[in-house]
């Protein structure tokens, strides 16, 4: 009898756990959402970047420090363009301090990186 109620007891607690993880889950997901939909002054940036030397270790290190950066709402990086496209809120950030964070990257004399126009994208 002893034997079962602490099956019983481990298998509540084990719900219990599981259900509140679920929770957790659910409530990260909104807050990405929102943060994109609270950016009240959302804007979009491309770079070109230069001195990228392999998409791992320096398009993916470049999306991802991006992404951590307040204001940065999201950061995608392609290797073989060279180009960032990067979305922020121009309340928290802006262009020049984007560019600025880019080419900090790294020893800080790895990467450069420049505004591309529409001109240049078409």
């Amino acid at each position: 009898m002893m034997k079962i109620q602490k099956i019983l007891f481990a298998l509540v607690i084990v719900s219990f756990l599981a259900v509140g993880c679920k929770n957790e889950a659910k409530k990260e997901e909104v807050t990405q959402e929102q943060k994109t939909e609270i950016a009240a002054n959302a804007k979009e940036l491309s770079l070109s970047i230069s001195g990228m030397t392999c998409e791992i270790g320096c398009a993916r290190k470049i999306a991802s420090d991006l992404s951590k950066k307040e204001g940065v709402l999201e950061a995608n990086v392609v290797f073989n363009d060279s180009i960032a496209t990067i979305k922020y809120d121009a309340n928290k950030t802006n262009k020049t301090n984007l560019i600025a964070f880019v080419e900090g990257i790294g020893s800080g004399d790895m990467y450069k990186a420049s505004e591309i126009t529409k001109k240049e994208e078409e």
